[in-house]
C-alpha cells in the first residue's frame, strides 16, 4: 500500500470520511483555545464534570424524540448548564470548593442520564450517546459543529483578554472593577457549548478528551498563551486525522481511536517536550567547554 492510498485515499473516496475530518478540524479549532484556558485556570476536571453532566439531558432529548439532532443538543446544553450554575452556587453559598460541588453534580448526572437511556433504548443507543459514531455525522451535524466553533472564536476574541487575566491575577481584574463572575460564566458557557458539539461526534465520555489532551500536551511544547492555543489546536487535528486512519484500516470505532492517538501525543509529550517534559528536567545537558 503506497502513501497516497494510505493517508488521502479514504478522504477522497468515501464522504462519510471527509465530513468527519471537517468536523476534528471544527472541534480542534473551538474545543482546543478552551481547552488550554481550562488547563490554565486549573479547571481541567471541571471539562470533564460537565462532559458528563450534559448527558441527562441528551438522554431526555432522545426519549422524546430519538436520534434528533435538535432535542439531544438542546436537552444536553440545558443540562450542562445548570449543573455549572448549581456547582458555581454551591460554591459560593457553602464551604465547599467549585471542583467538590461539580463532582457531586456530575456524578449524578451521568447516573441518571445512563438510567434514562438504559430504561428507554437498546445497548446500541446506550453506546451511541456515550462514546458517538464519528464516521456517522451528518450535514446538520457538521453546521452545527461549525457553527460552534465560529461562535468560540468570536466570543474569545472578545472577552479573551479578561479570561487571560483571570487565569494569572483574578484579584487585579477584581481590583479594577472587571466583570469577573460574567466572564467566568460565559467561559463555561462555551465550555458547555463545545461539549454539545463534540458529543454528536465523539459521545459525551469522549467529547471532552478531544478539548483537553491536546491542550495538556501542548504545555509541554510552549509558554505563551497564544502559542499553546496554536499548538493545541495543530495537534487536535493532527489527531483527529490519524484516529480516523487508525479507525479506517484497523476497522476500529473512531472515537475512542481519536482520543488514543491524543493520549500517545500527550505521553510522547510528557516525555521529551522541552517546556518541563521529564527529558528535559532529568536527563543532564552537557556544556560546552572553553
Amino acid at each position: 500500500m503506497d502513501a497516497h492510498a494510505a493517508l488521502i485515499q479514504p478522504f477522497v473516496e468515501f464522504g462519510f470520511m471527509r465530513r468527519a475530518l471537517v468536523a476534528c478540524l471544527a472541534l480542534s479549532l473551538g474545543g482546543a483555545p478552551v481547552g488550554v484556558l481550562l488547563v490554565l485556570r486549573r479547571m481541567s476536571l471541571v471539562g470533564d464534570a460537565l462532559s458528563h453532566a450534559i448527558l441527562p439531558g441528551a438522554a431526555i432529548g432522545f426519549m422524546v424524540a430519538g436520534l434528533s439532532l435538535a432535542a439531544m443538543s438542546l436537552g444536553g446544553f440545558i443540562a450542562g448548564l445548570v449543573v455549572a450554575v448549581l456547582s458555581g452556587f454551591v460554591a459560593r453559598v457553602t464551604p465547599q470548593r467549585e471542583d467538590a460541588s461539580f463532582a457531586a453534580f456530575y456524578l449524578v448526572s451521568l447516573a441518571t442520564g445512563v438510567l434514562i437511556v438504559s430504561a428507554h433504548g437498546s445497548n446500541v443507543d446506550l453506546m451511541h450517546v456515550l462514546f458517538g459514531t464519528t464516521l456517522a455525522v451528518d450535514d446538520a451535524a457538521l453546521l452545527l459543529v461549525v457553527s460552534v466553533a465560529t461562535l468560540t472564536l468570536f466570543t474569545l476574541a472578545i472577552i479573551g483578554r479578561g479570561l487571560i487575566v483571570e487565569c494569572f491575577d483574578p484579584g487585579f481584574l477584581r481590583a479594577v472593577g472587571g466583570p469577573g463572575a460574567v466572564v467566568h460564566f460565559v467561559f463555561l458557557t462555551l465550555v458547555v457549548v463545545n461539549l454539545v458539539a463534540g458529543f454528536h461526534a465523539l459521545g459525551t465520555l469522549m467529547a471532552v478528551g478531544l478539548m483537553m489532551l491536546p491542550a495538556a500536551a501542548a504545555r509541554f511544547w510552549a509558554g505563551e498563551v497564544a502559542t499553546l492555543v496554536a499548538v493545541s489546536s495543530a495537534v487536535a487535528f493532527a489527531c483527529g486525522y490519524a484516529g480516523l486512519l487508525l479507525s479506517y484500516h484497523a476497522d476500529l470505532p473512531s472515537g475512542p481511536a481519536i482520543i488514543l492517538v491524543a493520549g500517545g501525543v500527550y505521553m510522547a509529550s510528557l516525555v521529551v517536550g522541552p517546556h518541563g517534559g521529564l527529558w528535559a528536567r532529568f536527563i543532564p545537558r552537557r556544556h560546552l567547554e572553553a
